[in-house]
C-alpha cells in the first residue's frame, strides 16, 4: 500500500514518486509505504492552508469547536482499530496505545469546549465614556511537526488547538508513524473539515521541516523532538520572527525517600521507566534513592524487571515492546556500553533480546544500573530506552539538587509520606510537571504540559495554556465620548 498526501483538499502522490518502506518494529514487515516528499510539496500544501485561511479564520469559533466533537466522536467510535494499527507501526503495547488514542479522545472534547470557551475579558477604561476589552484571534498557517512515539495523541495536542483558535495546519508527522497520521486526518475531513484547512505533507525532516520552518507564508512552528532539532527549528524559523514552540524531551527522575511506600514505588518506577519502553519525553532514567532503603529497593526492582515479558504489541502477555528502529537500539546499546566504562554496575539487562521471535525486531532488554552518580553520561543524557540508573542519596535536599542538575526539566516525581518533605519537593523540584506518590508519566490534558531549561522555550501544549500557543490578544478600545481623549495625557 503507497500512502498519498493530502494537499487542498486533495489525496495526493509525491510530487517525485518516491517512498521508503513503514516497518513493523517488532517483526520487520513492511506495512506500508510513506511517500518521501520535495520541497514542491510542502510549498503546495503551505498554499493551500494560506488559501483557506481567510475563510476559516471567519467561521466561528463555536462552529469550529462541533467539527472537534465530531472528531472526538469517531475517535471514539474506533479507538480499538486505531490503536491495534499503532501497535503495529511504532510498536507500544496495545494498552498504551489505546491509551494515546483515549488523549486524542479527550483533547478533541476539551478543545472543542474551547470554542465556545475561548475568553477574552473586558476592563474598566481609565477614561469616561470609554469601553476596553482583549479578545483572542488566530494567527495564520502552523506548521506541526511531529514525532513518533505518540502518534495520535501528540498531533491531537497540536492541530485541535491550532483549528479551534481559527488556524489552518500544514502537518508533518514521524515518516515511522504514517498510518496513525492518515487514519487522523481522514477522520478530521470526516467531520467536517474544509479543503485546505488541514494539510498532510509526509517526508523528511531537511526537507518538508526545512520548508515550513523557512517559508514566510507560515507564522508558526509547534515541535516535538530532540533537543539539537529543536535548536535549529528556534534558530531558522527564529530568524523570521515565526512563533514557534519546542518540547524536546527530558532525563527525568523519581525520587525515593525512606518513608515511601515501597510497593507503591516499584509500580510507579516500573511504568514510568519501561513503559512505551522508554521511549517517552517524560520517562523515568534516573532513580534516586535514599540511602536507608537503597538496597531493598534494587533487590525488589530487579526481581520485577527479570519478570517482564517482551513480544509484540499485540500479544496480551507483553509488557515490553520493542524499540522503534535498529538506529535507536544502537543508541541505547551505545548508552549500556558508556554506563559500564564510567563504572556503573550492571545489575539486569544490558543487551538485545534475540531468543526466538524476538529476534526479528528492535528487542532491547530492560536494564538496570546501580551505583551511578550524578556526573556520568547515563545520569544526565537523554537515552529513551529501557535504561534505569539508580543513584545514591542522603537526604532530600541532595536528591533535589541531582534532579535539577541536568539541564534538562521536564517531569520529576516523589515517593513520601511526609507531607512536609513533599510540599518542599513541588516547591523546590525545578520541573514543569511534578508527581507525588506516582511516576514521571501520566499527565492530563487539560493540565500544561511541557517543562524547563533544555526541555522546550517556555510554551506550553494542552490545557488553556495552549490558546496562549495558537492565538494573538487584540486590545479593543472604543471611546462613545464624541471627542478625542488622549488616554494618559488626558487621565
Amino acid at each position: 500500500m503507497k500512502l498519498k498526501n493530502y494537499i487542498g483538499g486533495q489525496w495526493v502522490e509525491p510530487e517525485n514518486g518516491a517512498y521508503e518502506p513503514v516497518i513493523d518494529p517488532a517483526t520487520g514487515e513492511i506495512l506500508a509505504e510513506v511517500p518521501k516528499s520535495s520541497v514542491k510539496d510542502a510549498d503546495r500544501a503551505i498554499a493551500a492552508a494560506r488559501s483557506a485561511y481567510d475563510s476559516w479564520r471567519k467561521v466561528p469559533a463555536p462552529k469550529r469547536g462541533e467539527i472537534l466533537f465530531k472528531v472526538g466522536q469517531i475517535l471514539k467510535e474506533r479507538k480499538h482499530e486505531l490503536a491495534q494499527q499503532m501497535t503495529r507501526e511504532m510498536g507500544k503495547v496495545y494498552t498504551e496505545a489505546a491509551g494515546d488514542v483515549q488523549e486524542g479522545i479527550d483533547m478533541a472534547f476539551y478543545m472543542a469546549g474551547e470554542g465556545r470557551r475561548s475568553f477574552g475579558y473586558t476592563t474598566p477604561s481609565e477614561l469616561p465614556d470609554k469601553f476596553a476589552m482583549a479578545t483572542r484571534d488566530s494567527i495564520g498557517v502552523a506548521g506541526i511537526i511531529t514525532p513518533w512515539n505518540f502518534p495520535m495523541a501528540i498531533p491531537t495536542w497540536k492541530i485541535f488547538p491550532a483549528l479551534v483558535c481559527g488556524n489552518t495546519v500544514v502537518f508533518k508527522p514521524a515518516s515511522e508513524v504514517p498510518l496513525s497520521a492518515q487514519a487522523l486526518v481522514n477522520i478530521l475531513i470526516e467531520a467536517g473539515v474544509p479543503a485546505g484547512v488541514v494539510n498532510l505533507v509526509h517526508g523528511d525532516g531537511p526537507v518538508v521541516g526545512e520548508a515550513l520552518l523557512a517559508d514566510p507564508r507560515v507564522d508558526l512552528i509547534s515541535f516535538t523532538g530532540s533537543n539539537q532539532t529543536g535548536r535549529h527549528v528556534a534558530k531558522v524559523a527564529g530568524e523570521a520572527l515565526k512563533r514557534v514552540s519546542l518540547e524536546l524531551g527530558g532525563k527525568n527522575a523519581i525520587i525515593v525517600m525512606d518513608d515511601a511506600n515501597l510497593d507503591l514505588a516499584v509500580e510507579g518506577i516500573l511504568w514510568s521507566a519501561f513503559g512505551t519502553t522508554g521511549q517517552r519525553c517524560t520517562a523515568c532514567s534516573r532513580l534516586i534513592v535514599h540511602e536507608k532503603i537503597y538496597d531493598e529497593l534494587r533487590d525488589r526492582l530487579a526481581d520485577r524487571m527479570s519478570k517482564l515479558r517482551l513480544g509484540h504489541g499485540l500479544e496480551k502477555s507483553t509488557d515490553v515492546g520493542p524499540l522503534i528502529t535498529q538506529k535507536a537500539l544502537e543508541k541505547v546499546h551505545g548508552y549500556v556500553e558508556i554506563g559500564q566504562q564510567e563504572g556503573a554496575k550492571l545489575v539486569l539487562g544490558g543487551g538485545r533480546a534475540e531468543n526466538g521471535d524476538l529476534s526479528r525486531g528492535y528487542f532491547y532488554q530492560p536494564t538496570l544500573f546501580t551505583e551511578v552518580t550524578p556526573e556520568m553520561r547515563i545520569a544526565s543524557e537523554e537515552i529513551f530506552g529501557p535504561v534505569l540508573s539508580m543513584i545514591r542519596v542522603k537526604s532530600l535536599e541532595e536528591a533535589i539538587a541531582i534532579n535539577n542538575r541536568v539541564t534538562y526539566g521536564l517531569s520529576s516525581s516523589i515517593f513520601s509520606q511526609d507531607v512536609n518533605r513533599v510540599f518542599q519537593a513541588i516547591r523546590d523540584l525545578a520541573t514543569g510537571i511534578v508527581y507525588i506518590n506516582a511516576g514521571t508519566t501520566g499527565a492530563e490534558i487539560h493540565l500544561p504540559f511541557g517543562g524547563t531549561r533544555g526541555t522546550g522555550n517556555g510554551h506550553r501544549e494542552a490545557g488553556t495554556a495552549a490558546l496562549d500557543f495558537f492565538s494573538e490578544w487584540k486590545a479593543v478600545y472604543v471611546d462613545f465620548s464624541g471627542k478625542l481623549q488622549r488616554a494618559q495625557i488626558d487621565a
